[in-house]
């Protein structure tokens, strides 16, 4: 078992009370839960800086001062200052080479994340996910330090965001296998919906943090949110226990169900022959990782990954251009400050707390992940055109539908990263393999981070043709992430017919 090689959390050898008996393993659930909630929304915080400080390394732009904006802009009424910009990204070509700094984070980000995972099947989740959150501080830092160092070289911060994209890919393999380690598939949508608000936290703790301190320099926007990642990195060393087995309670995720003369019955997901007769060995080692081939073929995770691949574009994109694209559209009439843009951008990510639960909820209740997800995606379309075309009115109208479009972009996005990945990498075709979560969990979010590498470079070099090309650009992806789900929804909607468990009365007991 993965627990032979693990060693148990400092803590536990300073505080004996916090072990079992003296401890329930609810207690420890709960723990399990906030540590990882911390632990990503610490890296999700470091990560968001980029986009606060785009409007003010890119191109200058003039604000308008007048009554009207410092009542719309309470925040800084003397926001009618020329922006100076920040070589090199201060020219024309400046929303390209912000792009870029985009495209070398979360490039390096999806690869890594292909061998984070597969590392992460093989060795100490709790000293991996330590090392992965030290390093992405101390280069979060370090891309800060450019300002007080008066950095204007290209390739110093397109390094920087490389090997910072590196370190911040073992993050997710690792809180996600720790959490389906201690969890099983009941109520797995809702539980890692709530859970995975933390991506939203951490954007909304970034934004603000970064906001708050954008004005003693930008470099500042950086450096609180790095030294906020490794102080959570050392809390996670601590405290973190990756497995109930570690603490002598009964693995998670045994997926049994009795029958009516009580006896023990494997709850097999519904696959092809074809699909089981690839994994299946009959000397199959339960301890053993399973291969990185070998978790592609499994039943879904092409589909799931793929349609994360778009679905993680659009997200992306909004994550890392939403407060320039709010800096440079007037809201009735009126160009906000910086730190107004980017408090503002939060909203998206209050509306993506609210999505992810609800799209775990509903996938719990008519046990459907795949159509939960679809339909998501489909009232997303007319949320963003409504936001595009309505969005600039007026204040409310701007707040209502970006947390509107907030919540339908990051449902699908939040169930498939975390309740769908935990699914298909705990799936009884795998018979009990204990060590596959974190590679499924990775080819899934890494597949999908490509697409997050490719939505914000596209919109920073389709946004100097015009906005509505951007947001044309987020539909298209929507409907090929649809695409890709299609033959799953059909297969969920048969199975559920032919069972007859699908009916609006249990769903409403549920």
């Amino acid at each position: 078992m993965q627990s032979e090689t693990v060693t148990l959390a400092p803590a536990f050898t300073f505080f004996p009370t916090l072990k079992p008996p003296n401890k329930t393993l609810i207690f420890h659930k709960i723990s399990v839960l906030i540590i990882t909630f911390l632990a990503y929304a610490s890296f999700h915080a470091s990560r968001k800086p980029p986009s606060i400080v785009k409007s003010v390394l890119g191109p200058t732009i003039e604000s308008n001062s007048s009554t009207t904006q410092a009542s719309l802009d309470p925040l800084n009424s003397n926001s009618s200052s020329t922006d100076t910009g920040w070589a090199p990204f201060d020219g024309p070509e400046g929303p390209h080479r912000l792009g870029e700094l985009d495209l070398a984070f979360l490039s390096a980000y999806s690869v890594g994340m292909y061998f984070a995972g597969h590392v992460g099947d093989r060795i100490d989740l709790r000293l991996f996910l330590v090392f992965g959150m030290i390093g992405s501080g101390l280069f979060t830092v370090g891309f800060g330090l450019g300002y007080w160092f008066d950095v204007h070289l290209l390739w110093y911060f397109l390094g920087v965001q490389i090997v910072c994209g590196l370190f911040q890919s073992i993050g997710w393999p690792c809180v996600v296998a720790v959490v389906g380690n201690w969890f099983g598939k009941e109520k797995r949508g809702l539980i890692m919906g709530v859970w995975n608000s933390h991506t939203s936290v951490g954007n909304i703790i970034g934004s603000v943090v970064a906001s708050g301190v954008l004005e003693f320099g930008w470099g500042w926007s950086f450096v609180v949110p790095g030294i906020l990642v490794i102080l959570v990195g050392g809390f996670v060393f601590f405290f973190l226990v990756v497995s109930p087995g570690d603490l002598g309670f009964e693995a998670a995720g045994k997926e049994i169900e009795m029958n009516e003369n009580g006896n023990g019955v494997v709850n097999l997901e519904k696959v092809e022959t074809e699909e089981a007769v690839l994994l299946e060995t009959e000397d199959s080692d339960p301890s053993a990782p399973i291969g990185f081939l070998e978790a592609w073929r499994l039943p879904g995770v092409a589909p799931f990954a793929f349609c994360l691949f778009f679905s993680k574009l659009v997200a992306y994109t909004f994550l890392y251009w939403l407060p320039f694209y709010i800096r440079h559209t007037a809201v009735a009439g009126v160009n906000l400050s910086h730190k107004t843009a980017g408090i503002l951008s939060t909203i998206f990510d209050i509306g993506g707390v609210f999505g992810g639960i609800l799209a775990g909820y509903i996938s719990d209740a008519i046990e459907a992940r795949a159509i939960t997800s679809i339909a998501f995606l489909s009232l997303s379309v007319p949320a963003l055109v409504l936001y595009r075309v309505y969005g600039s009115i007026s204040m409310f109208a701007s707040i209502t539908l970006m947390s509107l479009s907030g919540l339908l972009v990051n449902g699908p996005y939040s169930l498939i990263t975390t309740a769908v990945a935990a699914d298909l990498g705990t799936q009884d075709l795998i018979k009990g393999n204990s060590r596959a979560l974190a590679t499924v969990t990775a080819i899934i979010d890494g597949t999908g981070s490509v697409g997050g590498a490719l939505g914000p470079v596209l919109a920073g070099y389709i946004s100097t043709r015009g906005w509505n090309s951007v947001f044309f650009m987020l539909i298209a992806s929507i409907f090929c992430a649809s695409l890709f789900l299609i033959r799953i929804v059909r297969s969920e909607i048969k199975t559920k017919l032919n069972e007859g468990k699908w009916q609006w009365t249990s769903f409403m007991q549920h």
